[in-house]
């Protein structure tokens, strides 16, 4: 099963980073791959949420549980229904000398096992960038924030 982990340092406090992670609404105003976000459900640290992704072209949509942990600086989400047969990771918000150290981590399977062979490895460099995409797109919005 493709993984795929990302890391960067953004210039602002845990606190805010951990703030803009969890207002997952707001994505679409400053990712351009992520079309619309609905939180369906909250209960507690727990919210059901609706997402809408365009990647190369493609439309993905799932359902997805996300777990926030504010304490141990993470957010933990995993796909309930969807396109794919597996989508899960989390956020990590850790203190850097620089400001916030942020990880977002993936691991997702097609559930196409006859083309994961061909589909694996790009969709693997696809979500590479995208959370890359998504790393400066943090940095940026916390930056005009």
């Amino acid at each position: 099963m493709p993984y795929v982990e990302v890391t960067r340092v953004v210039k602002a406090k845990p606190s805010a980073v951990f703030a803009a992670l969890s207002d997952m609404e707001a994505f679409p105003r400053f990712m351009e791959n992520v079309n619309e976000v609905k939180v369906l459900k909250r209960d507690g640290n727990t919210t059901e949420s609706s997402w809408h992704v365009t990647l190369q072209g493609a439309p993905f949509r799932w359902v997805e549980a996300d777990v926030f942990l504010p304490d141990e600086g993470r957010i933990t989400y995993r796909q309930l229904s969807g396109d794919l047969r597996k989508f899960e990771g989390e956020w990590r918000v850790v203190p850097a000398e620089e400001g916030t150290s942020v990880t977002l981590t993936t691991d997702f399977e097609f559930g196409m096992p006859m083309i994961a062979g061909l589909l694996n490895p790009v969709a693997k460099l696809i979500l590479r960038r995208n959370a890359e995409q998504m790393l400066e797109a943090l940095q940026a919005d916390l930056n005009a924030g």
